[in-house]
């Protein structure tokens, strides 16, 4: 008696497509909430509780709930790079499905944050981050 054996159509998943998920998970919620209440929450930031400084992500679901109705102004106040966040989200978001629907490999994530861009867009974010800090003492 021979068995054969058939082919895995299933394969691992990649770690681009988990952060891609909740991306677009967090960007749904944005939806969600209100902004007329989005500032009456607590602070979750367990470096801002510890600290009482603004960490680099401080601000970003703020924007993200703001940015998602419209209100421009206010997303970018609370945090500027909430709408390149965002976009990263979707971009990533739609490279992952490109590669699912070709049944490629999904983009890896050590190559795209060592881009000259994603370099360029960390420094200037942790610049930022650090100037926001430094101001709130």
């Amino acid at each position: 008696m021979t068995t054969t054996q058939q082919p895995t159509t299933s394969r691992r998943i990649a770690s681009t497509e988990v952060l891609a998920a909740a991306g677009i998970v967090a960007l749904g919620a944005s939806f969600v909430f209100s902004p007329e209440h989005v500032e009456d929450g607590p602070v979750i930031c367990p470096f801002r509780n510890l600290t009482g400084l603004p960490c680099p992500g401080c601000g970003l679901t703020r924007s993200w709930v703001y940015l998602a109705h419209g209100w421009w102004r206010e997303g970018l106040a609370a945090n500027p790079f909430g709408i390149v966040l965002a976009l990263v989200v979707l971009g990533l978001a739609l490279a992952v499905v490109r590669a699912r629907v070709r049944r490629t490999a999904a983009p890896s994530l050590d190559r795209l944050v060592r881009t000259p861009l994603a370099v360029v867009v960390l420094t200037a974010w942790l610049g930022f981050a650090v100037v926001r800090a430094v101001l709130s003492v």
